[in-house]
């Protein structure tokens, strides 16, 4: 069956996986083809393998490295602008030249697959597959850091509990030091891969003394989790170890960090992330090998795959494509100012992915959401609404500009879309000085990716002069600053009294003075509030909160009122997700 007799107009997303997934090349001839041993291999059934990323790494060596590629997109709709489509396209745009290329994306977290926005595999033609246990599970890396982290909480209110009932004397028996934790200032939750609103706030410890320390609590997804973030930059086991133990759980009532090393639980969390740290090998629809590794939300933590992907990756083939989450506003900042700090990788080309759709919505277009027919003004031609929303395009190349990068605009065709459109966004692209390409990768594959694989090989041979915005020495509200003005258009930052205390002693310090900033704020807008569309001016950026994540390396201030557990919707995906019980396949998965 030839794959361009499958017409994403007339089939959903899982029929063609599954449709494709018939012809899926053997996991023994997808990483020869790269030059991966079938002893590097970890199977995990039929058609997935853990890569021992060590074992590879050290027979290849330092071996050429490939033309690293940064995929990110302009502030997109509550629908998503087809970033990872766009990835999977390019990489099988980039397969159609007959280059040697390979991919990293992330693990989609249960919470949006089983809600709104799907399992983040792509869609149309240009999909990650096999798209069930892509979706659903995949190797288990989810489940082991939920496990670990809540292992965390268990060994820190079972702590609390002794603490509370026990003297010191009865304390030492246990081999044990009072930690005098401070209730108030437990600084992690529970975890759960699921958007689940009403386990934001709940109270723990009900009862009597044998049934725990009482005091609020909550959950948060799994995928905010710092382990999360720990995974995605860890350059090993060894470092991966470190980092768990230097996790900050909690303060004494003296202010005093009690780090998970403290509550002596480290170990055992390393024990259930030991698998972790291997990639998961999978594939395009159309043969090309992606690595799936991480899955940090980038609202939230950093956003990206991991780094132990890309470094494998980028000594495997002769172009390498990764994924940063959301916008350039979000998801590229962090690529470029913490991720390629971390990898010691370089970008030889970003792609910013725009669509007519999300153009319009800046350009005042009505609000878009989730299970709602679009507006006429969306499937109609309207120069003007998308001219004026071009201003959040633009935001977007100014930033990627920034970074010594030439940007290229990929412009993700909907049938919708006009010629008028398209050459309007086309003029506004080049008189910016980035490069443009259409790309018809959901409806054609890799065919329909061509032109958008010629202007990423072009952008590729463009020299660069790569350049973080700020460098480690710099202090935090000096970074937040430049961050807030440079990539978000902010006039200034505001702090709330808390969050100013919290920072000055970060500032103050020296061990966390040179960790990364990792900012927190709304994907949907450039600003804070999500409400706020286009390229917003005059406007201030609050930061409310800060937090201290030792283990990954990160101080993270908070803007707006970002929840670590996002809430299932009224209309949510798992309604139109089922086994067809006569041949065990998964149905409605998108």
């Amino acid at each position: 069956m030839a794959r361009m007799n499958l017409d994403p107009r007339k089939m959903p997303d899982w029929q063609i996986a599954e449709a494709a997934e018939e012809q899926m090349k053997p996991l023994s001839q997808l990483a020869s083809e790269i030059g991966l041993r079938e002893d590097e291999l970890i199977p995990m059934g039929h058609n997935l393998a853990k890569v021992n990323y060590r074992r590879a790494l050290e027979r290849l060596g330092s071996g050429p490295i490939a033309k690293y590629i940064d995929i990110t997109a302009v502030t997109p709709t509550p629908l998503g602008e087809g970033k990872t489509t766009t990835t999977m396209g390019l990489i099988e745009g980039l397969g159609a030249l007959g280059k040697r290329v390979t991919g990293a994306i992330r693990q989609p977290s249960g919470g949006p697959t089983f809600n709104i926005k799907g399992s983040a595999a792509g869609g149309g033609l240009a999909q990650c597959i096999p798209l069930t246990p892509f979706s659903i599970r995949l190797t288990g890396d989810i489940d082991s850091i939920t496990n670990a982290h809540n292992l965390a909480m268990v060994a820190l209110t079972s702590r609390m509990q002794h603490e509370t009932n026990y003297d010191d004397a009865r304390l030492a028996k246990s081999g044990l030091k009072r930690l005098d934790i401070d209730p108030k200032r437990v600084e992690i939750k529970w975890v759960i891969d699921f958007c689940a609103q009403a386990l934001r706030n709940i109270v723990i410890g009900r009862g009597d003394k044998m049934d725990g320390f009482e005091m609020e609590s909550g959950f948060a997804i799994s995928v905010s989790s710092e382990l999360m973030a720990i995974l995605a930059v860890a350059s090993d086991l060894k470092d991966m170890r470190e980092r768990i133990g230097r996790m900050v759980v909690a303060y004494s009532r003296n202010g005093r960090p009690v780090t998970t090393a403290d509550l002596e639980v480290d170990g055992a969390m390393t024990a259930w992330m030991l698998d972790t740290i291997n990639p998961t090998l999978m594939q395009t629809i159309e043969g090309q090998p992606v690595f799936v590794h991480a899955g940090p939300f980038a609202n939230i933590a950093i956003g990206q795959s991991s780094v132990i992907a890309d470094r494998l990756a980028t000594r495997l083939g002769d172009y390498h494509v990764t994924e940063s989450g959301f916008g350039a506003d979000i998801g590229f900042e962090k690529f470029w100012n913490l991720k390629c700090r971390y990898s010691g990788l370089e970008p030889s080309a970003v792609v910013i992915v725009a669509t007519v759709r999300a153009l319009k919505m800046h350009g005042g277009g009505s609000e878009v959401k989730p299970g709602v027919p679009l507006d006429k003004a969306y499937t109609c031609e309207n120069l003007a609404l998308l001219e004026k929303g071009c201003e959040n395009l633009l935001a977007h190349i100014e930033t990627v500009r920034k970074s010594g990068v030439r940007p290229v605009v990929c412009i993700n065709s909907f049938h919708t879309d006009t010629p008028s459109e398209i050459a309007l966004i086309r003029r506004v692209t080049e008189n910016a000085n980035a490069l443009v390409a259409l790309s018809q990768h959901w409806l054609k594959g890799g065919e329909g990716a061509r032109e958008l694989a010629e202007t990423v090989v072009a952008a590729c041979n463009e020299k660069t002069k790569f350049r973080h915005l700020y460098d480690l020495s710099t202090p935090f509200r000096q970074r937040i600053e430049l961050i807030a003005k440079e990539v978000y258009g902010a006039e200034g930052v505001s702090y709330s009294d808390d969050a100013l205390a919290k920072i000055k002693a970060c500032e103050a310090d020296p061990e966390i003075a040179k960790m990364g900033t990792c900012m927190v704020k709304t994907h949907l807008s450039l600003s804070h509030d999500p409400n706020i569309k286009g390229r917003p001016r005059g406007w201030t950026l609050p930061i409310r909160d800060i937090l201290v994540y030792k283990g990954a390396g990160f101080v993270v201030p908070v803007a707006g009122a970002i929840k670590l557990m996002p809430g299932t919707g009224s209309d949510p995906a798992f309604r139109r997700i089922d086994v067809d019980t006569a041949t065990g396949r998964v149905r409605g998965l998108f």
